[in-house]
């Protein structure tokens, strides 16, 4: 792969808890998001997906790593260095209600982007609101209400104009359905879906249901306690997955046709990233697990020649990697 937009290498975001203990947030993660793709971000609550999203575009500051945009280093930029990049890469947040100020009507809300990166002049903010409304298919007297007087689908609306507002090249989405009724999430996934398409974006979709990744994102990255699993196609990941943990994640979701392999079921929860386990950080729950993985820390090894990766000592032709 060749020229990505955004490049993701030996991230860490680690958080200090108490005096010696560390929260390993996110461990060691690296992958590259090509240019008007939709990567997915899967993985069980508390695998650091989150943390990868605000790492990228420094709401958190990660530990250590590399974060390329445009092939332009931006971790050691100081916060007014990195202004000017913040109108290339904006975040849907994944609650709507809390993300919006309760005390600001929604116009002045969508554009407030406009106004710190200094763009147009008023009436042309003003209009440029009333577009991006009208694009989200939300009411033009919308503008002139606060949050609390919409529903939780419209709010989301709202958060999508907000980051459309400014054009930019990249947009994080954290979640941005499962705040949301189930009736409601069908219209949001296919509103992200056509203004991707509409706009040329490249996006980063965290999720955690993997049916609406499947519908949405060409390639998946599967984390696991702040460490990446596998990555691949959307077909690699669903029709050929290789890391036990994938293979059970997909085994848990509800299908309307009968099953033709086994469900995989994994107990217990998922460990803490206080204390991680030694080695492969998922051996405590996998059905594969041997000594082996007590004392290995699995590399991402190459499933095919077409960028389908996977972190498992026992996948074929891993050993010795």
């Amino acid at each position: 792969m060749s020229n990505p937009l955004v490049s993701v290498r030996s991230l860490r975001t680690h958080f200090p808890h108490g005096r010696r203990a560390v929260v390993k947030a996110v461990d060691d993660v690296s992958f590259d998001i090509r240019r008007g793709e939709v990567m997915g971000l899967v993985g069980e609550s508390g695998s650091g997906k989150s943390t990868v999203g605000l790492s990228i575009l420094r709401l958190q500051k990660p530990t250590s790593g590399e974060i390329l945009f445009d092939g332009v280093p931006l971790s050691h930029l100081s916060e007014r260095e990195f202004r000017p990049w913040r109108r290339r890469m904006q975040y849907i947040f994944q609650d709507p209600y809390a993300s919006l100020n309760p005390r600001k009507k929604v116009g002045a809300t969508i554009a407030e982007g406009l106004a710190i990166q200094n763009i147009g002049s008023r009436r042309d903010r003003a209009d440029r609101v009333q577009s991006l409304l009208a694009q989200v298919g939300l009411p033009d007297d919308a503008a002139r209400l606060y949050p609390h007087e919409f529903s939780g689908g419209q709010r989301q609306r709202i958060g999508i104009a907000r980051a459309l507002a400014i054009e930019p090249d990249f947009i994080i989405a954290d979640e941005p359905v499962s705040a949301l009724d189930v009736s409601v999430q069908a219209q949001i996934v296919n509103l992200i879906q056509d203004l991707q398409h509409e706009l040329g974006l490249t996006m980063l979709f965290i999720a955690h249901d993997l049916a609406v990744v499947e519908h949405l994102c060409d390639r998946v990255v599967v984390m696991y306690l702040g460490k990446v699993m596998e990555i691949g196609s959307r077909r690699d990941i669903y029709d050929r997955p290789s890391h036990p943990y994938t293979k059970a994640l997909l085994s848990s979701v509800p299908r309307l046709t009968p099953r033709t392999a086994p469900r995989i079921g994994l107990e217990g929860d998922i460990p803490s990233p206080m204390a991680p386990p030694s080695g492969c950080v998922f051996r405590t729950r996998c059905p594969i697990a041997t000594s082996e993985c007590a004392s290995v820390s699995p590399p991402m090894t190459a499933v095919s020649a077409n960028g389908h990766k996977a972190a498992c000592i026992h996948l074929e032709g891993s050993r010795g990697l």
